[in-house]
């Protein structure tokens, strides 16, 4: 189940790129893969949280989305990274650990 996760996790990464590449839905093919990456991480969520609790799904799912986004536009797409950034960036994964030991979520 929790591969179901990180594959929605890579989903939503990847949407995100390909909305800021598509230029405000000017590239229209962007835009379109865009919406299906979404869709597809909507899908695999969907189907994850069959087999696990919600409050362990939604905040991996964000949270990690929300981390590679950010790592990746820090790492490849010259966006500044600061101690702040990567604090908020370090502080959102501990958040996500810390949630799902709470929560004594199964695989963590």
């Amino acid at each position: 189940m929790w591969m179901l996760v990180a594959g929605a996790v890579l989903a939503e990464t990847v949407a995100a790129l390909l909305l800021r590449s598509s230029d405000g839905f000017r590239h229209r093919d962007k835009a379109a893969l865009a919406l299906c990456a979404f869709g597809g991480a909507f899908y695999l969520v969907s189907l994850a949280l069959l087999g696990l609790p919600v409050s362990s799904v939604y905040p991996v799912w964000a949270g990690g989305g929300t981390a590679c986004v950010a790592a990746i536009g820090m790492t490849f797409m010259g966006e500044r990274a600061g101690l702040p950034k990567t604090l908020g960036v370090l502080l959102v994964v501990a958040g996500i650990v810390l949630l799902n030991i709470a929560a004594g979520a199964p695989g963590v």
